[in-house]
């Protein structure tokens, strides 16, 4: 969809991360968390959530010792010398150490089985919150077929729907614009924008619930982009706005975000605005996680940054709080369950600055994800480009670009890009693109391929709807990882815009891809499949192999 004008800033990553997680300030576990107002208790336990004997028991003596000291010394007024000594000293006989003794061992006693019966619930409970359940989500074009077989995902629609369904007490939105009905794209009546105008009247009937909170972080409102449906909720009382200004925070840029987060426990992001084409006219990819609130919690500290950050006059602190750290980063990944199926997992974000202590930066995940892939990389992107879009003076930004040049040239990983080509596209596209697969020679051994995905129109009334007919996704998948983000890949979006990535490793598991490095698949073989990455890497191979894939010859 149409960016604004971005100033450009150095792209300095997020902010110093310690080498270690455990170097980060006190981690904290998902109670913490839930109340971080609430004083973390760091008595005598460790690090490693062990009694520390020593350290309990000079503090048992020292506490003894002194007390009995003061009060020897200020009774030293008066009396004989004899009986200051006695008084100091009467407590040491050695008809007491014994007692001493088993007064000691007996609470030390108590505390272990206190400490280990919190430490067990803690366990029990993070496990529970950690069997998470997920769905790849999609959005198909009207009358964008794929042949029999091939994978089919549910729609955004009825993932939007069931959200909002599940949603008991709070609902936060991060959005890039608002167009989910008909009238903000056109006085024109178009048929396929009721499935917007019903998730805008199930988002009002769920913000007017009681006890129901809903919070819209939201780009600016400006000329293009008035954001009149978020202005209806809040005028209503249904939802609480708050909307960043990137040209003050950023000199540029837009917040180009869009994810849920609901019950701070099921979460959504993808490629879909609030905009009613994301449902019907314009192709997307997301993934909706259900009942996993370590990872909620996370992405909720993400929401809180754009929170802060949208109210009045506010300013990117040189230091963000505490309470929106994180300990899970490409470093230190989150260990959890999706569907049975065991990941290392994490959220990065952008630009850097938006990034608290411990946050992995968007595009720091994307080149770790495509430096460790050791078969394949498909990407799916609706533009791809090496360089600023958006700025007065265009600057080379050759970052992603080198990463996928490096995987093929020297470790043979096989690369596939799959950009998008539609009405609005830059004409310059097709030579990026064709830069890449020039590599490609019998002699060289490289084998980089790229095509442009072309959404047809197949009836005047979607030749007539603006910006509609494209492929809008933004992932990647390699025989290692799923990653799904909210960027398109060039250096703007990257630099001075906001977005997210949740990346989903899947190494060491036996949901990895076994086929060779020289043999891919063809579409329909993955059908079934359980795993993410299986599921992203079998809608890539429908998608590369449909008639709607072009060579670039047909553009060049």
């Amino acid at each position: 969809m149409p960016m604004f004008s971005a100033g450009f800033g150095r792209d300095k990553g997020c902010f110093p991360r310690p080498k270690h997680p455990f170097h980060l300030p006190h981690a904290r576990t998902p109670d913490e968390d839930r109340h971080p107002n609430q004083p973390s208790a760091r008595t005598v336990v460790e690090g490693n959530g062990k009694l520390d004997f020593g350290e309990y028991e000079l503090e048992l003596w020292d506490l003894r010792y002194n007390g009995m000291m003061g009060r020897g010394e200020r009774g030293g007024g008066g009396g004989s010398a004899g009986r200051r000594g006695t008084g100091l000293w009467e407590w040491v006989r050695p008809s007491c150490v014994p007692i001493t003794i088993i007064v000691t061992l007996s609470l030390l006693i108590v505390v272990m089985a206190l400490l280990d019966d919190s430490l067990s619930r803690h366990h029990n409970s993070t496990a529970i919150g950690n069997q998470c359940r997920f769905e790849i989500v999609e959005s198909i074009p009207e009358n964008l077929t794929f042949p029999q077989g091939s994978p089919v995902n549910p729609s955004t629609h009825s993932g939007w729907v069931g959200l909002l369904d599940l949603a008991q007490h709070s609902v936060d939105i991060a959005a890039f614009y608002w167009t989910l009905l008909n009238s903000d794209v056109s006085p024109k009546p178009f048929p396929s924008a009721s499935l917007g105008e019903d998730v805008f009247a199930r988002l009002k009937e769920t913000g007017l619930k009681e006890g129901m909170q809903v919070r819209i972080a939201q780009n600016q409102p400006s000329h293009i982009s008035p954001q009149k449906d978020s202005a209806i909720l809040a005028d209503l009382g249904a939802a609480k706005v708050r909307s960043l200004d990137f040209q003050r925070l950023m000199s540029g840029g837009v917040l180009h975000t869009k994810m849920w987060l609901v019950d701070d426990t099921h979460i959504y992001l993808g490629s879909a605005n609030m905009d009613w084409r994301s449902l019907t006219q314009v192709k997307e990819v997301g993934i909706i996680i259900y009942n996993c609130s370590s990872l909620a919690l996370d992405m909720k500290k993400i929401f809180e940054v754009y929170w802060q950050l949208g109210e009045e006059g506010a300013v990117i602190p040189p230091s963000w709080p505490a309470p929106l750290h994180t300990i899970y980063n490409l470093g230190h990944q989150l260990k959890l369950s999706l569907d049975g199926v065991p990941v290392s997992t994490y959220l990065s974000s952008s630009p850097p600055p938006f990034c608290p202590e411990g946050r992995s930066s968007d595009v720091d995940a994307i080149l770790d994800v495509i430096n460790k892939a050791k078969k394949f990389v498909y990407v799916a992107v609706m533009d791809y480009f090496p360089k600023t879009l958006y700025e007065h003076k265009t600057k080379f930004w050759p970052l992603i670009d080198n990463a996928l040049r490096r995987a093929a040239i020297e470790r043979r990983v096989r690369v596939r890009l799959l950009a998008s080509h539609w009405s609005h596209s830059r004409p310059d596209l097709p030579l990026f693109l064709h830069s890449l697969s020039a590599l490609t020679t019998n002699s060289t051994s490289v084998d980089i391929q790229t095509r442009l995905f072309v959404v047809p129109a197949y009836t005047p009334e979607q030749k007539q709807v603006p910006f509609g007919r494209v492929n809008h996704n933004k992932y990647m998948v390699t025989d290692q990882v799923a990653y799904i983000g909210t960027s398109n890949w060039s250096a703007d979006y990257f630099i001075n815009t906001g977005g997210i990535g949740l990346v989903v490793n899947e190494t060491g598991t036996q949901t990895q891809g076994q086929e060779s490095a020289d043999q891919e698949e063809v579409p329909g073989d993955r059908v079934g499949t359980k795993s993410a990455r299986q599921q992203l890497q079998a809608l890539f191979e429908r998608d590369w192999h449909s008639q709607y894939a072009k060579p670039l010859d047909d553009f060049i």
